[in-house]
């Protein structure tokens, strides 16, 4: 099947000869000449590649290009521009473009950038989506996967930080899953839910009569892990006895079962999250130094969702087409859900997304169906770099919202989460009748 390209460029020639250039190339081309013929374009069908040209009368192409990520979609740009300089191309490149380039462009230059971004793209999407299961395209998040890229082949015990709720075990999964033991088990322990002494045996195992009840032996889940992985969760809350038998293992993959006299080999990689600070746990004495640098020999430090917000329409996204299909999320709710610090983490994000899903029934997240916190942060979600941007977002909202309510405007109004005085007003300050 043809990749298909969308050229959005003013300039005639340009767009003409672009177009001709591609089709010989063997793609499907659409070519359009302002940013509000790309939106419409965009909406009503998929495109592989879009070639961009940053200055253009309207809203130019930062604008639709900071509109398309903000709202999640992800397709690949490669920004024009003829008037470039290097802080023009810093600035596409941090707002979400994928490549940019100064016209005059050669034409086997340009040629060959797209043929390079069409190649990348199902890698891209990869990783914005599976296999690890990190969803974005933050410089933050690509550091990540770099990480367990770089990491997942060797045998060596990696320490992974993070926030609750910011998708420590799902690295530690690719990890595995990336590594030779991947066809080996996968062992999960959540450290912080099992009492000390549960906890002892559940990890080393016992010997029949090592304690009332233990009528046979029993081998633990390092034994069960033989082979594959076994990932310590949250290892920072563990006792300071606890940490001492741990030791051992990490250092030796040997172990003593409860009651045991005789130690157990283990072939076993261990990983181990946190969300504490261990380096000061050991300051305080709560935490064992020796231990913590066997685990930390490698380190993966997982960035909060506040420090990538550009990443939440991609979850949203991704969640929405995964697990409620034919559910959307309006531009407007969806800048909501950007301005918001997210305290939970994605953890707190996929809850929000499941119970909005089921307010709205089947159609399109609105803001009135967002919890009261989140709408609370609407002062900041409207503080966005581009005002052209801004007013073609907030009427594209405003008109969606009408046409779902039947022109009636109180209830377009309350879909919208805002007064109908105050819609009034922005209708009359955007030309729009109803």
């Amino acid at each position: 099947m043809k990749a298909r390209i969308l050229i959005v460029d003013d300039d005639h020639v340009f767009r003409i000869t672009t177009e001709a250039l591609l089709r010989d190339d063997g793609y499907d081309v659409v070519a359009v000449a302002d940013g509000q013929q790309a939106v419409a374009a965009l909406e009503s069908s998929q495109f592989d590649l879009m070639i961009l040209d940053l200055r253009m009368p309207g809203t130019n192409g930062l604008g639709v290009l900071e509109a398309l990520r903000r709202w999640g979609n992800d397709v690949p740009i490669l920004m024009i521009s003829g008037f470039g300089t290097i802080a023009d191309a810093v600035q596409a490149l941090h707002t979400g473009a994928d490549d940019f380039l100064t016209k005059p462009v050669d034409p086997s230059v340009l040629s060959d950038r797209v043929a390079q971004l069409l190649q990348r793209r199902p890698k891209s999407l990869g990783a914005e989506a599976e296999p690890s299961g990190l969803i974005g395209r933050s410089a933050a998040l690509q550091t990540v996967r770099e990480a367990i890229q770089l990491v997942a082949p060797s045998e060596a015990t990696v320490l992974i930080t993070g926030e609750t709720g910011t998708g420590k075990e799902l690295v530690a999964r690719a990890i595995h899953n990336f590594s030779a033991r991947a066809r080996g088990p996968f062992i999960a322990v959540n450290c912080a839910a099992l009492a000390e002494s549960l906890l002892e045996s559940e990890l080393f195992g016992h010997v029949r009569g090592a304690f009332t009840g233990a009528v046979r032996d029993h081998a633990g889940l390092f034994q069960a892990a033989h082979g594959g992985t076994i990932l310590l969760d949250e290892i920072g809350d563990i006792s300071p006895a606890m940490q001492h038998r741990l030791l051992r293992v990490v250092q030796e993959r040997e172990l003593l079962p409860v009651g045991g006299t005789t130690a157990v080999k283990v072939d076993v990689r261990i990983l181990a999250t946190t969300n504490r600070d261990l380096r000061a746990e050991v300051a305080r004495g709560r935490f064992r130094e020796d231990l913590y640098y066997r685990l930390k020999v490698f380190q993966i430090e997982l960035p909060p969702l506040r420090e990538r917000s550009h990443d939440v329409p991609l979850i949203v996204k991704h969640w929405l087409d995964t697990r409620a299909a034919g559910v959307g999320c309006s531009p407007f709710a969806m800048r909501l859900l950007q301005a918001y610090a997210w305290p939970g983490n994605v953890r707190e994000l996929l809850a929000v997304l499941e119970s909005t899903a089921i307010r709205a029934a089947g159609t399109s997240i609105q803001a009135q169906h967002l919890p009261p916190e989140i709408r609370q942060a609407s002062g900041s979600a409207h503080r966005e770099p581009n005002a052209a941007a801004r007013t073609q977002a907030d009427a594209a909202e405003i008109r969606d919202a009408l046409e779902q309510a039947n022109g009636v405007r109180a209830r377009a109004a309350e879909l919208l989460g805002v007064g109908r005085t105050t819609l009034w007003r922005r209708m009359k300050e955007l030309g729009i009748d109803a």
